[in-house]
């Protein structure tokens, strides 16, 4: 068997993970805006997530929170001073910008970047463009963070190529891999990369529907020309307006893929048939297309369990699991689904379920917490083993976040001076778990 691996590098959620409901579109952030939330559980919830899915056979890291507040993000609304006192200025003035500021949503790393493996790019490197993700204020903010730590992790220039993020401009609007899915035989083969938009360019998402639309098709195009992929086996796909009007805010929440496998929603893109006939003719033979039906599982029900952002995860000997939120247990129309189609003649084959509710209940479930980088052995052996999940690492961050990570944090509590000081401490000790002094964020 071949040793290119897919690679899962899961987001740490933060300190400051809290309910701001800040994420239009995203009907779960919405619905639990400004209740209390529990960092420790979430992150302990996140981190039992990451072992389950090591002990299945995947590879997976682990990228540290961004250090929050984000004092830039404060300066540039006008506030400068000590810290303590930008809090105060902030909390009396304007608290709702202390929930951007505080704002943990990069533990979300399928919208760190878009990823495109050796095998598909012409000059035969990795190649990663973070999201600006300048739809959202809250989620903008990472950006610059989120480039600095991929490059210090991706450094080798003979195997990576960290791109700038595209412009902080309307038409270039761009939310990552969660609207990026790639279809290959078998990993170390060259794929076909599907890019899912919800506008055609500088609309600023208006598009006359309950929600706004945050892909952008100009996005999706200069990311697959500056990846350096073919456009034969390169497909564009336009979010239908019903999915983004359920909530379904990025495709990862309508669709799924894994080499050979493709998950998916009957209502997810406009023109559905002509674009499953387009992947099905670039992919060639071997290509199984597995569509939901609304019947079988409406569209709501699908944004409330997150069935479709499941993980599906190639095991060693081949055969696919689907890592299924929680909540997709409970659900009789999504057990329903998920017996049928292990039942069928595809190479889903098993099922697990995983709890992420603190998760779960700000808008991102199992697949919304990984960022997928296929690599060679020799690319792999090039990233900082230190990030690379064991059980010696799994058991020195369960105690680092019994330690550090508040039980209970309520939006009042982001007025408080001591949060800052808290979180400070707490990333300078992952620092030194991860092998470094301070981290680069």
């Amino acid at each position: 068997m071949n040793a290119t691996k897919e690679v899962n590098f899961d987001g740490l959620l933060g300190p400051t993970h809290h309910f701001g409901g800040l994420s239009a579109g995203n009907l779960a952030s919405l619905s639990h805006r400004h209740e209390s939330s529990s960092p420790r559980r979430a992150a302990l919830e996140g981190l039992d997530k990451m072992r389950r899915v090591a002990e299945l056979g995947v590879v997976q890291a682990i990228l540290p929170p961004q250090r929050r507040p984000h004092w830039d993000f404060l300066r540039e609304q006008g506030y400068v001073g000590e810290p303590a006192d930008v809090i105060a200025a902030v909390a009396q003035k304007q608290p709702q910008l202390l929930s951007v500021a505080y704002s943990a949503s990069a533990m979300w790393t399928a919208n760190a970047a878009t990823v495109s493996p050796s095998a598909d790019t012409a000059d035969g490197r990795v190649h990663l463009t973070p999201a600006n993700l300048r739809s959202m204020p809250h989620r903008k903010i990472e950006a610059a963070q989120t480039t600095r730590l991929l490059r210090e992790i991706f450094a080798d220039e003979r195997y990576f190529v960290v791109h700038d993020p595209l412009p902080d401009q309307a038409e270039f609007s761009d939310e990552g891999a969660a609207n990026h899915t790639r279809l290959c035989s078998r990993h170390e083969a060259p794929g076909i990369e599907l890019f899912v938009y919800g506008r055609e360019g500088d609309d600023g998402g208006e598009s006359g529907g309950r929600f706004p639309a945050r892909q952008a098709r100009p996005a999706s195009e200069r990311i697959a020309k500056q990846h350096q992929l073919s456009p034969d086996r390169t497909v564009l796909a336009r979010q239908s307006r019903q999915a983004i009007d359920a909530g379904v805010f990025h495709n990862d929440v309508i669709a799924v893929g894994n080499e050979s496998v493709h998950l998916v929603h009957e209502a997810a893109f406009v023109d559905q048939s002509d674009v499953l006939a387009e992947l099905e003719s670039k992919f060639g033979a071997g290509l199984t297309t597995l569509v939901v039906t609304e019947a079988e599982l409406p569209l709501e029900e699908a944004v409330r369990t997150y069935f479709f952002n499941s993980q599906l995860l190639t095991m060693p000997d081949g055969s696919m699991t689907l890592v299924c939120p929680a909540e997709c247990q409970r659900s009789y129309a999504a057990q329903q689904v998920i017996k049928r189609l292990i039942r069928a003649d595809n190479p889903i084959s098993w099922s697990e379920f995983v709890d992420v509710r603190q998760s779960m209940n700000n808008g991102g479930g199992p697949a919304c917490l990984r960022l997928r980088v296929v690599m060679t052995p020799a690319e792999l052996a090039a990233i900082p083993a230190a990030i690379l999940w064991t059980p010696e690492l799994h058991e020195r961050l369960t105690l680092w976040i019994e330690t550090h990570y508040r039980e209970s944090l309520s939006i009042v509590d982001l007025a408080k001076p001591q949060l800052a000081s808290e979180v400070e401490r707490a990333l300078d000790e992952l620092g030194r778990i991860l092998g470094k002094e301070r981290l680069i964020v």
